[in-house]
């Protein structure tokens, strides 16, 4: 059934994937920052008036995880006031909500993957603002889905995939942080896994989602290193040795153990989980096709 849908942040990483990826039935509505700042409580309730959509996904979010230690109150802003906003236009438009959350949300002293369920104790501004938003979207809109993910990459936008791309091209060897551990997530992967939640009205409360597997950020440095020299993104291997965080000093904490279960998201979704190296590879064959677009 055809449906007219918000796309909030659809100049992001995860937007462009979500505009991309639109199914034909969705009638797809993008705004991206210039288009709607959240933080602007009026500016959204016009906005979502003027188009009255069946639903709206969230994927707007102030994620500079450092800078967010520094400018708080610009995080805070969009990642729990916007969310708010957008739940409150929502509740009263009878629109319905998929607001786009965080690993960050934990604190990373589990030893196994975080079920949906697993009390949260973010590390930093930026964790807590995501979960801040989480909070008011639960409290506003308690039908909404919130949907966690992490370490997302795409060929659109600023990521580590790209980042790293770029650094192994100009350099002979880099030092990768070894303990610190995840799952990487192709955005297009996620547009897809909204895309499907999309179809499905009935999913609220938290839901989980990233690639299978399971993998620290020097793991995914030397495989973007083999796979980038397989495919001719690179002429030639670079050296890339393990370090530990703390020999990588930043202004933020980061979780040192953030895998999440998504044993629930793929039964309630119908999906299967896909290993994160296979992702890696269709994305920088898609990078190498068509590039940033």
């Amino acid at each position: 059934m055809s449906q007219t849908v918000v796309i909030v942040g659809a100049g992001g990483q995860l937007g462009m994937e979500l505009v991309h990826r639109a199914p034909a039935a969705a009638q797809c509505i993008a705004l991206a920052r210039s288009d709607l700042d959240i933080s602007d409580n009026g500016a959204v309730v016009r906005r979502l008036a003027e188009i009255a959509p069946a639903l709206v996904v969230n994927a707007a979010a102030f994620t500079g995880v450092d800078a967010a230690e520094s400018e708080q109150r610009m995080a805070h802003a969009v990642n729990a006031a916007g969310a708010a906003h957008l739940a409150q236009a929502c509740r009263d438009l009878d629109a319905r909500l998929i607001h786009v959350s965080t690993d960050f949300v934990f604190d990373g002293q589990a030893s196994r993957p975080y079920p949906p369920t697993a009390p949260t104790a973010p590390l930093g501004e930026y964790g807590r603002s995501k979960l801040a938003g989480e909070q008011a979207v639960q409290q506003v809109l308690p039908r909404a889905l919130v949907l966690r993910t992490g370490w997302v990459y795409s060929r659109f936008g600023g990521n580590f995939v790209k980042t790293m791309l770029r650094l192994m091209a100009e350099r002979e060897q880099l030092a990768v942080v070894d303990d610190q551990v995840g799952t990487p997530t192709w955005a297009s992967g996620l547009a897809r896994a909204i895309w499907a939640a999309a179809a499905h009205p009935q999913l609220e409360g938290i839901l989980h989602w990233s690639d299978a597997g399971v993998c620290s950020w020097y793991d995914f440095a030397v495989a973007i290193c083999e796979e980038a020299v397989e495919l001719g993104l690179l002429a030639r291997p670079v050296r890339i040795r393990p370090i530990p965080a703390s020999d990588y000093p930043t202004p933020a904490r980061r979780p040192h153990y953030s895998v999440l279960d998504k044993t629930a998201s793929w039964r309630e979704l119908g999906l299967e989980g896909v290993h994160w190296r296979v992702q890696l590879r269709h994305m920088l064959k898609e990078y190498r096709e068509m590039g940033d677009e």
